[in-house]
């Protein structure tokens, strides 16, 4: 069966951002869990973030270190982000210390969709105070030791935070994340769902499968995350 690219309309605006620290053992990431009565995130364990609020689409013309990226929704984005971070975490950005990697479109069989920018910075100083109304527990750990633990079934997850701690993997240091971070092109991912024998399968461009599913087994490009079983396999190649 073909399909046409994904509809982008009828999603909500949000962002989320990765905070990253230096170890021992290299760079580790901060994680907060949601509550598990509530939210469209229930239980899982996320980066700090939410949607863009009406206050947020509007500039801040006093703040000299809220930049102007000429695209009023990632303007929006960055800012609800900084404001995210302070209410959850009590933590202060510099609006302009944050740098996007990614955009994540959900597929649109999803109920409440929230097309997400993703960004990386290093974490702050300051007292971690988390929002009780917003996060349960938070730790920080290396990418890899966050994906041990949601192979193990300890830790829940969504697809876009496991492909981002998949992509964090190998990087030595803060410093080295973000400079990839500032020479990569953003990332796109309009994500489309794809149920298989084997269990679901989230697939983004240029996956071979992207547009005709009957090509899920074909030789060919691939941009696809298993979801059958524990862990997850995530694929990407040229073919």
């Amino acid at each position: 069966m073909t399909h046409k690219t994904p509809d982008v309309a009828g999603y909500r605006l949000a962002a989320t951002v990765v905070l990253l620290r230096d170890a021992a053992h290299g760079p580790e990431v901060l994680m907060l869990e949601r509550p598990h009565d509530r939210g469209s995130f229930a239980g899982n364990w996320v980066f700090p973030g939410g949607t863009v609020d009406p206050e947020d689409e509007l500039p801040h013309d006093a703040n000299a270190a809220d930049p102007d990226s000429g695209d009023p929704e990632e303007s929006a984005a960055r800012r609800a982000a900084v404001r995210e971070v302070r209410e959850e975490t009590a933590l202060e950005l510099r609006p302009d210390n944050l740098v996007p990697t990614a955009r994540w479109t959900p597929p649109s069989s999803t109920p409440v969709r929230f097309r997400t920018w993703f960004y990386v910075a290093e974490a702050p100083a300051g007292e971690l105070r988390l929002s009780a109304q917003e996060a349960v527990d938070a730790g920080w750990f290396t990418p890899a030791a966050a994906l041990e633990r949601h192979a193990a079934g300890i830790l829940n997850l969504v697809p876009p935070t496991w492909v981002t701690l998949h992509r964090l993997i190998g990087h030595d240091s803060v410093l080295a994340v973000l400079t990839a971070a500032r020479r990569a092109p953003l990332q796109q991912h309009h994500t489309r769902r794809v149920s298989t024998a084997r269990g679901d399968v989230l697939l983004w461009e240029p996956d071979v499968a992207y547009l005709d599913d009957t090509l899920i087994d074909t030789a060919g490009a691939r941009h696809r995350l298993e979801l059958g079983t524990l862990p997850w396999v995530y694929t990407r190649s040229a073919g």
